[in-house]
């Protein structure tokens, strides 16, 4: 295709695109999406690994432009609570990820999302699977609570069999929640299929680590209000000889990083050398199974929006790209943040919280106001009705747990989400006829 080509291509593009935004009322200034797609094909031109000079942050080259610089000493507070520490035979190298490195973009965010590279170099699997056990559980004992955090759980381990867990039956395969009591403890306890008790220790989770993560609930002191912080851990094992095998099996990509200390390259690059040469088409592949998962019975819309977006971006399909990054900053996706942070507010008031009741109230007026703002007739009265119920119990005025008040609202908000982006998704007609190649692949 010829420049001149390309460039009618691009103005009918952002024409559709434009003309799809008007009739929603979506506020796309098109100076800006102009100048955004013109960035984006310049920096497709460059390598895909950019370091920013004055923040020593790196990153592949389409996330790098939608890091918001002013947020870095936000998420840098929280380093020495989320990042694990280098020790002998352990490297690390910690990175901001989903809307965190999206800071550019999502008026609204919610979590205070990290993803950590842990490479471990000793002789054997097993040697690398027992040192990341007494790693992780280092790092929850030290970080269990503190006057500005405090730990919420723990993945680690696969089941071998099909269990039931405080009520809730998980398949073989699925990965093994550890709530702080049950870290302390070394060991955590559920019934087996043939209705046994079954005891399982800290060590043998270790055998099969498989999804690794943390969560804690953390204070935002300069915003006055509280966020659930979490670092998704790719954890890989070097052998004597070189080689790099993830413990999971799987080498997570990096095209949604944004990794914060410099001197952690040298690492990141030798352990991204094992990806494939067609990590990015592997990549698009793997969201696109997504897009299909959560825009089917039980659909996400707002998931499926986010992980088109970043489609878009990585296959220079950069009109629908910019229409999306307009749609994460509508006053309805305010509700995203909202139906996140009302459990976090939950976990936050727990018995031994080291979190202020005032702190906890006044983040539930700010979600009141979101929802106010999101909302009108009755959506708005249901939710608002909820949210105050759930503040009353952060008050102290309301003696019931508030279950049925939170897991409503979070419903409510997520209804308001999902037919939010569900309308204006299809409203595109190129994105409309890419999901439906996309469900007739699968069918």
């Amino acid at each position: 295709m010829s420049d001149g080509t390309a460039a009618n291509s691009q103005l009918d593009a952002i024409a559709r695109v434009l003309e799809s935004a008007a009739r929603l009322g979506v506020e796309l200034n098109e100076d800006e999406a102009r100048d955004w797609m013109a960035a984006m094909a310049a920096e497709a031109s460059g390598g895909d690994l950019v370091v920013d000079v004055d923040s020593g942050v790196f990153g592949h080259r389409v996330t790098m432009l939608d890091l918001s610089p002013s947020e870095l000493a936000r998420f840098r507070r929280l380093m020495p609570i989320v990042g694990f520490e280098n020790r002998p035979n352990v490297a690390t190298a910690l990175a901001l990820s989903g809307s965190a490195a999206q800071s550019r973009i999502h008026a609204f965010p919610a979590d205070a999302d990290f993803f950590e590279r842990i490479n471990i170099s000793v002789s054997t699997r097993e040697e690398a699977c027992d040192l990341l056990a007494e790693v992780i559980r280092d790092k929850a004992l030290a970080t269990m609570s503190g006057p500005t955090h405090r730990l919420w759980e723990v993945k680690f381990g696969t089941y071998d069999a099909e269990v039931t867990k405080d009520g809730k039956r998980l398949a073989a395969g699925s990965p093994m929640s550890w709530a702080p009591p049950e870290i302390v403890a070394g060991r955590l306890e559920v019934i087996t299929s043939d209705g046994s008790a079954r005891t399982i220790d800290w060590s043998e989770a270790a055998r099969e680590p498989g999804w690794c993560k943390l969560d804690w609930v953390v204070a935002d002191p300069e915003r006055g209000q509280l966020a659930n912080a979490s670092n998704m851990l790719d954890v890989t094992w070097e052998a004597p000889d070189g080689t790099i095998t993830p413990l999971d099996g799987f080498l997570d990509p990096y095209f949604q990083e944004v990794y914060l200390e410099r001197d952690t390259k040298p690492l990141f690059e030798r352990v991204i050398r094992e990806l494939s040469a067609d990590a990015v088409a592997n990549y698009v592949g793997q969201l696109e199974k997504e897009v299909v998962k959560y825009s089917g019975t039980d659909p996400n819309w707002g998931k499926v929006a986010r992980r088109l977006y970043n489609i878009f971006r990585l296959t220079s399909r950069y009109a629908e790209a910019a229409y999306i990054r307009e749609l994460f900053d509508e006053p309805t996706t305010a509700l995203y943040q909202v139906a996140a942070l009302i459990r976090t507010l939950e976990e936050a008031s727990a018995a031994g919280s080291p979190f202020e009741s005032e702190v906890m109230v006044a983040q539930a007026d700010q979600l009141i106001m979101s929802a106010i703002g999101a909302l009108e007739g009755q959506q708005e009265a249901v939710i608002v009705g909820h949210l105050l119920a759930l503040r009353a119990r952060l008050a102290g005025h309301a003696a019931t747990t508030g279950t049925e008040d939170i897991s409503a609202a979070q419903a409510a908000a997520m209804d308001a989400v999902n037919e939010y982006f569900h309308e204006r998704l299809l409203e595109l007609p190129a994105i409309a006829d890419y999901l439906a190649t996309l469900t007739a692949k699968t069918d």
